[in-house]
Formats: C-alpha cells, sequence, structure tokens
C-alpha cells in the first residue's frame, strides 16, 4: 500500500473518534411506553376499566346504556366491585400479556359453576333467585349467559339474548306448540311473557299438585299459583272450597299453555272434565269421599253435559256446598 493511502486513513479515523465517542455517551432510546402507569394500578392487579377501551372499543362505547354501568359512576366500591373488572376480574396480567382468553376471566371459556358463581357474587342478594342453585335450569347447566347478553342484548330490559317468548321457544318447543292452538293464554301477542308464570332462576316449591310438582313456578301472593294475579275472583277464601282447586290447582282442570278446548279445558267436554273425580272413586278427603252425580241427572240427555249451567261457582263458593246459584 502506498505510503500516502495510510497517511490518508489516520487522517480520516481522527476526524471520525470525537463523532464516535459522542455517540457513545448518549443515552439509549427510551422502550416503549408502558400502556399502564405503575402508579395507577391497584393493589390485587385492578388497573381500571378507562384502559379496556384502547381494545375493546365496541364493548366500551355503548356501556354507558349497560344496568352494570352504575358501578363504574359508584365510587364507594371496591376495585373489584367497579366495571369490567368486577365481571372479568384484574386485568393486569391481560394487558402485558397483550390479550388471551388464559390471562382474563372470559365468560366463553368458563364452566357452567363458574359462569354462575361470577354472576350470583352481585346478583345472588334478591329472593328471585334464591333458589337458582338447585333449579331445572342450572341442574341441566342452562346458566346465566345462556340466556342473557351482556354486551349485545337487543332488549331492552333483563339484557336479553333475544326477545323472552323466542328466547324460551329455543329449548322448549313443545310448549311453543302449546302457544298455537285454537284457546290459548296470549303469549305470542305479546299480551304477556313466560315470566309472569314462571320464574327462570328457580321458583320455591309450590303448595298444591303435591303428587307432580310444576317446573320454575313464580308463586303468587300467600304462596298461591300465579293464575290468581290475573283470575283474581278465583281467589277466596271460600266458605264452601272445591277440592280439584284447593289441592291439585288449576291445572287439574286446565291446560295452561294452550288447548283445543274452550276454557283450555283438559277435556272437550265439560261433563267429562268433572267426571275426572266424580266417578265415584272417592279422594279420601271427607269420609264421603268425591260426591256423585245423582241418579236424575242422566248424562245421556245434552242437558246436563255443561254442569257449570247450575254449578256456577265451581271455583268455590260462599253460599252453596254444591257450588249452586
Amino acid at each position: 500500500m502506498p505510503p500516502g493511502s495510510l497517511n490518508l486513513r489516520r487522517i480520516a479515523l481522527l476526524a471520525l473518534t470525537p463523532l464516535i465517542l459522542a455517540a457513545q455517551a448518549q443515552p439509549p432510546p427510551p422502550g416503549p411506553k408502558p400502556l399502564v402507569p405503575p402508579e395507577s394500578i391497584k393493589p390485587g392487579g385492578f388497573v381500571g376499566s378507562q384502559v379496556c377501551r384502547t381494545c375493546h372499543p365496541v364493548e366500551t362505547s355503548n356501556f354507558f346504556k349497560n344496568p352494570h354501568n352504575k358501578s363504574l359512576v359508584n365510587a364507594s366500591l371496591e376495585p373489584s366491585q367497579q366495571g369490567c373488572e368486577s365481571c372479568h376480574g384484574p386485568g393486569q396480567k391481560h394487558i402485558e400479556a397483550h390479550g388471551g382468553k388464559a390471562t382474563i376471566r372470559a365468560f366463553s371459556v368458563l364452566e357452567p359453576k363458574q359462569i354462575l358463581d361470577t354472576c350470583l357474587t352481585c346478583h345472588g342478594q334478591t329472593m328471585s333467585r334464591a333458589n337458582i342453585r338447585r333449579s331445572n335450569h342450572t341442574t341441566a347447566d342452562v346458566v346465566c349467559t345462556s340466556c342473557h347478553s351482556i354486551h349485545k342484548s337487543p332488549t331492552p330490559k333483563a339484557l336479553l339474548a333475544k326477545r323472552q317468548t323466542e328466547l324460551c321457544y329455543t329449548c322448549h318447543t313443545d310448549v311453543r306448540a302449546q302457544f298455537s292452538m285454537p284457546f290459548k293464554h296470549r303469549v305470542n301477542e305479546g299480551f304477556m311473557n313466560c315470566s309472569d308464570c314462571h320464574n327462570p332462576h328457580g321458583g320455591s316449591p309450590p303448595t298444591w299438585r303435591t303428587a307432580s310438582r310444576p317446573h320454575m313456578m313464580d308463586l303468587g301472593l300467600g304462596n298461591e299459583e300465579p293464575c290468581l294475579k290475573c283470575h283474581v275472583d278465583k281467589r277466596g277464601p271460600f266458605v264452601f272450597e272445591h277440592a280439584a282447586v284447593r289441592v291439585d290447582g288449576c291445572e287439574s282442570c286446565h291446560q295452561p299453555h294452550g288447548s283445543a278446548n274452550a276454557r283450555l279445558l283438559r277435556t272437550p267436554t265439560t261433563f267429562a272434565t268433572c267426571l275426572q273425580c266424580h266417578n265415584g272413586a272417592g279422594s279420601g278427603r271427607t269420609g264421603k269421599g268425591v260426591p256423585l252425580q245423582t241418579p236424575g241427572h242422566n248424562l245421556a240427555d245434552p242437558r246436563f253435559h255443561n254442569c257449570t249451567s247450575c254449578h256456577i261457582r265451581v271455583h268455590g263458593s260462599n253460599a252453596d256446598q254444591y257450588f249452586l246459584r
């Protein structure tokens, strides 16, 4: 190599030395800014619902219309009882892992019992849900998220996943068919709902029909049948009670959802309904058993086919033991 070239290289190296030393003296560039400042993290790893908006804008943008939003505006609640983390658990690990169902309480992967336990943390104080753990729904693994949609409910009440009638019909297809009968309660027309008679969270043991308990009934006043909420004229108490109504309840004569027979009767004719009990077999309620019709009641005569033409107070009477006028 010529001597001149070596000198030029030395001169260039000497000129660059101050620049190299200056670059080495500069501090390294700052790392990425943490999503949650350390001072904002509460004990237990709770970070607040505001952080959730970064990745979940759809769920959080409409949350102000959600009944659960009241937990956000109540400053007296603990961090574990406020907003998103009241249901989904502390979010620190979820944020540090940049998401993932394994780092948060994701309801889509929880077991039914875990979902029920989570919801009952807040919703376990009301009497209407006192029997939920032993209800027919819970024992069949039908839990809160099976019927409720917390973030995307299309209904104005109760955060239901569908309109209540359609929601119940999803499983109870036989009841849908009954409400298509000629005579039925007007549920499909929107006059009433399934929850007017049933408690989907589990009802208390009813006081009627000891042989075959009705399912998840919502009891009326004094543990009465829910039928009496509307049919108040049948309530009583009566001086002379009809044993079928007093013991077995309305369903001993009527189909509650729908029937092919008028007045929701179980049989096409009135006298056929009455003869289910008044047939001489006796009930054991009294020493005389069930009273039989007298020999003058010729059931071949059409005049005697409609028992309620004379026994008009068939649900109970304060004037006559045979429910006559």
